[in-house]
């Protein structure tokens, strides 16, 4: 303060200047608070300075809202080995001009079709169908549009949903008042009785 002059850090933090006894030193570094220090007998002093933001690291955000459509496309994607294994194609192959003969059986359809991995394939197969459909639910029936329509919130909200959830068919051919209604005659019916289509909680069997 007495020169009025500044200097920085090297980047282990250390400086040097020549200061006499009593002078002041100001320390500013971006992020902390500004702190002043007077130079004692000794040749060392010590800044210790506070934070006056919370720095957070640099994070990067995705869509990962992406629509049924999307997310099966995508899953397609990542897995389009089992799509290869799991589909039979043809059975019965015929001869063409880039492969003369005729009629013959494809050994990679039969394989596909009675090997262990095709059948597991074609299973994983189903899977990925059955989440795409439970998807299409999802996408449309969701806690939004059930609370502002019955007003339901935390617990009977998800176990209203539970209870009254449509079927895929139903969404695909539902428009918005439709899937309004369907709310609105489900909710009265889970007012009338909260528990009629509650799944019985499952009791283990001792032998």
């Amino acid at each position: 303060m007495r020169t009025h002059t500044g200097f920085y850090n090297n980047t282990k933090g250390e400086f040097t200047t020549k200061a006499l006894l009593g002078d002041t030193l100001v320390a500013a570094v971006h992020g902390y608070s500004v702190d002043t220090l007077v130079i004692p007998k000794a040749n060392t002093v010590l800044f210790y300075l506070k934070r006056n933001s919370i720095q957070l690291q640099e994070v990067t955000i995705n869509d990962t809202l992406l629509n049924p459509d999307k997310r099966l496309n995508r899953t397609k994607n990542e897995y389009k080995d089992i799509y290869f294994k799991g589909d039979p194609q043809d059975i019965l192959q015929m001869g063409s001009e880039n492969r003369p003969g005729g009629a013959g059986l494809g050994i990679d359809a039969i394989f596909s079709l009675l090997s262990r991995e095709g059948k597991n394939a074609r299973y994983l197969q189903e899977i990925i169908e059955r989440d795409y459909k439970e998807n299409i639910i999802n996408y449309r029936y969701t806690s939004a549009i059930v609370n502002r329509v019955t007003g339901l919130t935390e617990d009977k909200l998800l176990d209203f949903m539970q209870q009254y959830r449509p079927s895929y068919n139903f969404i695909l051919r539902a428009d918005e008042y439709q899937l309004i209604s369907f709310i609105k005659e489900s909710f009265r019916r889970y007012q009338s009785n909260p528990t009629l289509n509650r799944l019985p909680p499952l009791i283990p069997e001792y032998k």
